[in-house]
């Protein structure tokens, strides 16, 4: 029996959220008290590219992404068969502006 005195979260989505925003590299740095993740769409040569998004969040939520990450990545993978790696390709970049700080 579930617990009557669970709350439920209401989580809205706006439409300009709701669009997304596409990212084909992810930059992850950390101090002692957060993890900064800097999502960016770098685009074949072009010498510059713009961060799209940047999450900070706490080492606690940063583990629990990753743990969510692997268990939909496992389901993904159940449904849809194996992902393939691609040859990872270093990519040189020169962070411009303010990098995170703790």
């Amino acid at each position: 029996m579930e617990n009557q005195d669970q709350q439920q979260l209401n989580i809205e989505l706006t439409e300009e959220v709701a669009d997304g925003q596409y990212a084909n590299l992810a930059v992850i740095t950390h101090s002692f008290a957060e993890f900064i993740i800097d999502f960016v769409n770098v685009m074949p040569n072009t010498p510059k590219s713009k961060v799209k998004s940047r999450i900070v969040m706490t080492p606690q939520h940063a583990k629990r992404l990753m743990l969510a990450l692997i268990d939909n990545v496992k389901q993904f993978e159940a449904a849809n068969g194996l992902i393939k790696e691609q040859a990872q390709t270093q990519v040189p970049f020169t962070p411009i502006g303010n990098p995170g700080q703790a």
